[in-house]
């Protein structure tokens, strides 16, 4: 495999050059699911961990607290620790919605994330609504391949699609979220893991966990997506931030 440096050096993708650059110059290829619900709690999180991330996967509409002060501070912090934002919306609507999903109301969602992600149930529709108001801003999107849920109906035939769209859409779209790498000789999207935490397998409402290596080495992601294993103990979340930073980078370094 080559190298993050070599990828974003031939990469045409803006987005995907910034994150493949990112990865290798902080040595890091862990995202952080923020899935906390107090805005303090968020900023602490992003705070404590940004050394060590890439990248913070949020989901702004969980917050019990939200203000617009919030993704200002959000921000400011993804700069001072030089990591992007990622909001998990996970888009499932016509094209002309998801641009006022995106655009509007109360989040505004495109003025502060460096990247979004959508569903391809709607088709290409949904692509072209997004990027209307995302690509102008400098914006990307992945697009659900897999999910990490057990009895997801994502078939191969519904990934290929994905592909396909990708494809086509692929100055916008600049990678996936999914559990394994779908190769094209002639496309390097990057891949974004979810499902991953150390010592533990599963949850009880059908969450399927997977270990940094498994994703990286095994399944050839290029990102790793960790909740619970760093959050579910404020306390420790810096010190577990770091276990899965040096889990993930062992790992990509492994298969170069």
């Amino acid at each position: 495999m080559k190298t993050y440096k070599q990828r974003a050096e031939s990469s045409s993708n803006a987005v995907a050059k910034d994150i493949l650059n990112l990865l290798e110059r902080k040595k890091s290829n862990l995202c952080i699911a923020a899935d906390v619900v107090k805005s303090q709690d968020l900023l602490d999180l992003a705070n404590k961990c940004g050394p060590y991330i890439a990248v913070i996967k949020t989901h702004v509409d969980i917050i019990e607290d939200f203000t617009p002060d919030l993704t200002i501070k959000l921000s400011q912090l993804a700069k001072k620790h030089d990591f992007m934002i990622f909001e998990d919306r996970k888009f499932a609507d016509i094209g002309n919605t998801v641009k006022l999903q995106y655009s509007s109301g109360i989040y505004q969602i495109s003025s502060w994330s460096h990247f979004t992600n959508a569903h391809v149930l709607p088709g290409e529709g949904i692509i072209q609504g997004l990027k209307e108001v995302g690509y102008p801003l400098g914006r990307g999107l992945l697009l659900l391949a897999e999910m990490s849920s057990k009895g997801h109906v994502m078939t191969d035939e519904y990934s290929q699609k994905a592909l396909d769209m990708a494809i086509k859409y692929s100055d916008f779209v600049f990678g996936f979220i999914g559990q394994h790498r779908l190769d094209h000789p002639n496309h390097d999207f990057v891949y974004m893991s979810p499902g991953v935490q150390l010592g533990n397998t599963g949850d009880s409402l059908g969450q399927q966990y997977r270990t940094p290596r498994q994703v990286i080495l095994e399944s050839k992601s290029d990102i790793i997506i960790v909740g619970r294993g760093i959050y579910g103990n404020l306390s420790k979340m810096e010190e577990m931030a770091q276990i899965y930073q040096k889990a993930g980078w062992d790992a990509y370094l492994e298969r170069c």
